[in-house]
């Protein structure tokens, strides 16, 4: 029974050998001993169940068997070693769809910046983007989310992530609230209606374990999944919104609202882009997350900016 040199280097040894047909320049092109390479030539002549090489004068001819195996064994070896290469990324020839979890603060405010710089350059590259929900990392690691802007205080394991920045919360309210021109005291935060927000990184849970421990609930009277929302409804009503400083900050310049800091310690908000290990060395992840981190760097509605300005 034919027992085949499945060694890798086995077969590498074969195809040098059968391309220059001598035992002395085959070891040296491979860099092996003379004497390494006649065992290796010793042990596929006993694999093969065939000399190889014959003798003729002052040269060695192939064998029939010899000869039949070049071209297909250089294609083999073609195919092995392109399966252990690099792939090369080019962007222009990118299909792939890419998939994003964050806030709809961030799909309204950078996905579209995000978009204008990626089409010229990978034009058939598809984006999805879902709404993330704090901690449910398991989206990165089983159902094909590729990229996470979220709050974290570490990175879980198993995930890869580029710092942003970071900030706390602040409340914020409008322009004519009742509470607009005084300092916010705990007994006034705790008086007012508030509206939360519910999706998206873990911004405000620290406020309700600050509060417990003194006693105290504050007034929620709506949980919403969306910015936008929250946004509309503290601007029509005395609710209150705990939010990170830098969107306050954003929020208070483009509409009648203002901010103040709360009236206890805020836990600091740690930014990050997240992902998972499983996408770490891929080329076309690499590109995609290099283009998201850029925008989300350089974006006004960002935290990096608020912490470089």
């Amino acid at each position: 029974m034919l027992k085949l040199p499945l060694n890798l280097n086995l077969m590498r040894s074969l195809d040098v050998l059968l391309e220059t047909r001598n035992l002395t320049a085959a070891a040296k092109l491979l860099g092996i001993t003379q004497s390494a390479m006649s065992r290796q030539f010793a042990q596929l002549r006993i694999d093969l169940d065939d000399p190889l090489l014959v003798r003729e004068g002052q040269r060695y001819l192939l064998t029939q068997r010899a000869d039949a195996l070049r071209v297909p064994l250089r294609e083999a070896l073609t195919n092995m070693i392109s399966i252990f290469e690099v792939p090369q990324f080019e962007p222009g020839f990118c299909k792939r769809e890419f998939s994003i979890c964050g806030s709809d603060y961030i799909a309204d405010n950078m996905l579209p910046e995000l978009v204008r710089i990626i089409r010229p350059l990978a034009p058939d590259v598809k984006i999805s983007f879902r709404i993330w929900e704090a901690g449910h990392y398991r989206l990165l690691a089983d159902e094909g989310v590729d990229l996470v802007p979220t709050i974290a205080n570490e990175i879980p394991d198993n995930l890869h992530g580029r710092s942003m920045g970071e900030d706390q919360s602040v409340c914020l309210m409008r322009a004519d609230h009742p509470l607009a021109k005084q300092n916010l005291t705990l007994e006034d935060y705790v008086h007012f209606p508030h509206v939360r927000i519910g999706s998206g990184g873990d911004k405000d849970s620290f406020v309700d374990r600050y509060l417990s421990k003194q006693g105290v609930v504050r007034d929620v009277r709506l949980t919403v999944p969306f910015y936008a929302s929250a946004l509309r409804i503290v601007m029509q009503n005395d609710f209150l919104l705990t939010i990170p400083e830098h969107i306050a900050v954003v929020m208070a310049r483009q509409n009648s609202l203002i901010w103040k800091p709360l009236p206890f310690e805020s836990q600091v908000h740690r930014y990050w882009l997240l992902w998972h290990a499983r996408c770490h060395h891929d080329p076309a992840h690499k590109w995609f997350r290099d283009q998201v981190f850029a925008v989300l760097y350089q974006s006004m509605h960002g935290v990096t900016q608020f912490n470089l300005g």
